[in-house]
């Protein structure tokens, strides 16, 4: 007897209950080890929780399957997962769109910084 048959979930569910599981240890890990910050473990172990509720409560994952119009509910998580992805993509464009306008003005201030000691140096000298 599997441990899926014991929790009552099917071999696609209990793969993804497993996945959702997994991803939750990595991401406590990595917040243990300070690799990645806490605001952005805060959107991981929710997805990963809501995964983990999906997975292991079928009578759910069923009622969101049929509310959107999918026949076999497990597919339902790879649809969840995968809009969890567009959304994470989209933040860290708009995070890394950000990062580089301010490198820009970071080296735009440091370009006229050091233009200005080059002239007080030549002016000294």
């Amino acid at each position: 007897m599997t441990a899926a048959t014991v929790l009552g979930l099917s071999k696609a569910a209990a793969v993804s209950l497993a996945a959702a599981l997994v991803v939750l240890a990595v991401v406590l890990e990595l917040v243990r080890r300070r690799r990645l910050a806490e605001r952005y473990s805060l959107l991981w172990i929710g997805t990963a929780l809501v995964l983990c509720i999906l997975a292991g409560w079928s009578g759910l994952l069923e009622t969101v399957a049929h509310a959107i119009g999918i026949v076999y509910p497990p597919n339902a998580l790879f649809l969840v997962v995968g809009g969890f992805l567009m959304l994470v993509l989209l933040h860290f464009s708009i995070v890394i769109t950000r990062l580089g306008e301010h490198n820009t003005r970071l080296a735009q201030r440091l370009a006229i910084l050091e233009e200005k000691i080059s002239r007080q140096r030549d002016s000294d000298a």
